[in-house]
């Protein structure tokens, strides 16, 4: 089993293509108003035009239940955190080792929390 797609529901379309295409450098497959598809080496990132943010929790947005945490690999983690930085992402989490591996974490535009770790060298 593998996972085939993960769809992130978004506030304001048009934002979301520009912070996925343009800042996190995901290629695009197919936009609409209302759906959107990015392709990647694995599953397709698709978005999904919705309402807002529903959650009425007091914990952060990014740690809310019924929230997920979509998580990319890069080659080079330092160059793809100084991309996101040059483009105002919201950095929650810097570039640091965690369990052997390398990895940061950031915010799109809806407070959704992206993870993106370093591929590891080597094998």
């Amino acid at each position: 089993m593998r996972v085939n797609y993960v769809i992130v529901i978004v506030s304001d379309m048009a934002r979301s293509v520009a912070f996925y295409r343009d800042v996190i450098g995901l290629p695009l497959r197919f936009e609409s108003p209302a759906w959107t598809e990015f392709a990647t080496e694995g599953a397709t990132i698709a978005l999904h035009k919705g309402a807002g943010p529903t959650s009425t929790s007091d914990a952060p947005p990014q740690f809310s239940a019924g929230r997920c945490r979509p998580g990319l690999s890069v080659p080079d983690l330092d160059a793809f955190h100084r991309r996101m930085v040059e483009h105002h992402a919201r950095c929650v989490e810097a570039p640091k080792e965690v369990f052997g591996a390398r990895v940061a974490q950031y915010l799109d535009p809806d407070g959704l929390g992206i993870s993106v770790g370093e591929q590891r060298r080597g094998g």
